[in-house]
């Protein structure tokens, strides 16, 4: 499998929960892709615009004027195997070697795949009860991320960051990879009138070059591939929104004065058609610079000068008191300090934690409880003043915290492997489960259903 950086890094936390690390930092679900050709964005592409209207089962779209009232998902994107098109021509991110057998695996989460026709699927040498060969899909397939969108219309969920690699870009085909990836993306949520926007990841780039690298890749995703005119590109203040996620990480590149030359070109820069509304993905003890921060003072002000704040969450705490300690001591004076820097706010929350097959440790570490240890958060998030959510993720089956379909029950696996299902913690629950809990959650960000400490029933 071609590693990223991203997992490069995680290979060196010690991840417990007893306790677990502070400085432990699951990076943003990676970044998985963009670029590509520009396609229409007549038709679909331009439903629902800054007012919003029906959209696809009845749902509403949501508009795409800002940042506020939404939910949006981290979408990896980055998955493929041999002989489905795309140049790598090789398994990327569903096992560690090109043999597709259950010790090469780096995924925990088995996906339910049962919606899927056979153009969609790469065999592996896994078999399910029925001898049936288990297979697994690639995100270079335009119907299978436009199925995913389709979920997400279904279920009310606004739309997605999807993540794209720095440290990917010199790689022609790992580069075209993600390029493609991004057109589908733009066509899936052009299709079912969702939102999308662009996260950089800045694991594992050259620190020498960083800056030229993120502002060139930029231009050529508003220039060449069109991205920002599409309809369905999430825009805030009459700006496009671009996330950037690891500045001020210890274990990632980028100096303080690095980061405010980034910062600064992405929001003041001489043209304006590659000015952002920037949300910076900092680590979560970026107001006291401990814990997961490089220690330089210099970086107070970087991430003060960042129009939204968006902490870093995953593995910071595993059970429902730990959200809530979390809360006391960390959301809720960073709403505080983000206003008083004039800048807003994007909670992480994540329903749940494993990476056995990636890197070791207890399947299941972090028990997703039906749903109430994500509700704990998104309530812990919203009753403390945020207007918006950031959940990672929708397609992240190498950690176990993937949103979308998941096989139900442990008769849906493979015969062979180790592998997560829905009924881990003992409940019968359906394979959209969390698109349902995550379309719950939509509405409730948006003010359509009231806020709730016991979870909302999940229809």
């Amino acid at each position: 499998m071609h590693s990223s950086p991203r997992d490069l890094c995680f290979a060196a936390i010690v991840f417990s929960l007893l306790p677990l690390a502070c400085g432990s930092d699951p990076s943003p679900g990676g970044a998985g892709g963009a670029g590509g050709a520009a396609s229409s964005s007549s038709g679909a592409g331009g439903m629902g615009g800054a007012g919003g209207g029906g959209g696809a089962g009845g749902m509403s779209v949501p508009d795409t004027a800002t940042l506020e009232g939404k939910l949006l998902m981290g979408y990896q994107g980055w998955f493929a195997y041999p002989g489905d098109g795309a140049p790598p021509d090789r398994w990327v991110h569903w096992f560690g070697a090109q043999d597709p057998s259950p010790a090469n695996a780096t995924f925990d989460l088995w996906p339910d795949l049962t919606e899927l026709e056979p153009d969609e699927l790469g065999p592996t040498k896994m078999t399910y009860a029925s001898g049936e060969t288990a297979s697994l899909y690639s995100a270079w397939n335009e119907k299978t991320v436009a199925r995913h969108f389709g979920w997400m219309a279904e279920h009310g969920i606004d739309g997605v960051l999807l993540q794209r690699f720095v440290s990917e870009l010199g790689d022609p085909a790992f580069a075209a990879l993600r390029n493609k990836v991004a057109t589908n993306v733009r066509a899936g949520a052009e299709a079912h009138g969702r939102v999308f926007a662009m996260m950089y990841d800045v694991s594992g780039a050259d620190e020498a070059t960083l800056f030229e690298a993120l502002k060139n890749d930029w231009m050529y995703l508003v220039d060449t591939a069109g991205l920002t005119a599409s309809g369905r590109y999430l825009r805030d203040g009459g700006r496009p929104v671009l996330a950037l996620w690891g500045l001020g990480f210890k274990d990632r590149p980028g100096t303080p004065q690095i980061a405010a030359s980034i910062i600064d070109w992405f929001q003041n820069g001489a043209d304006p058609k590659y000015r952002v509304t920037l949300v910076g993905g900092v680590p979560r003890d970026w107001r006291t610079l401990t814990g997961d921060c490089k220690p330089d003072p210099a970086w107070s002000a970087v991430y003060r000068s960042l129009d939204v704040i968006s902490p870093w969450t995953v593995g910071a705490f595993g059970d429902e008191a730990g959200a809530d300690a979390y809360k006391n001591g960390n959301l809720v004076p960073d709403l505080a300090e983000a206003k008083a820097a004039g800048a807003r706010y994007l909670p992480v929350v994540f329903p749940g934690f494993s990476w056995t097959n990636l890197h070791g440790g207890p399947l299941n570490q972090i028990p997703r409880k039906g749903g109430t240890f994500f509700w704990r958060q998104a309530y812990n998030a919203l009753s403390a003043g945020s207007t918006m959510l950031y959940v990672a993720m929708f397609d992240e089956v190498d950690e176990g915290t993937a949103m979308f379909k998941i096989a139900p029950t442990k008769a849906d696996l493979p015969a062979q492997g180790t592998f997560l299902s829905l009924d881990a913690d003992g409940l019968s629950l359906p394979s959209d489960f969390y698109l349902r809990l995550g379309g719950v959650t939509t509405q409730v960000v948006r003010g359509a259903r009231p806020l709730t400490e016991e979870m909302p029933a999940v229809p």
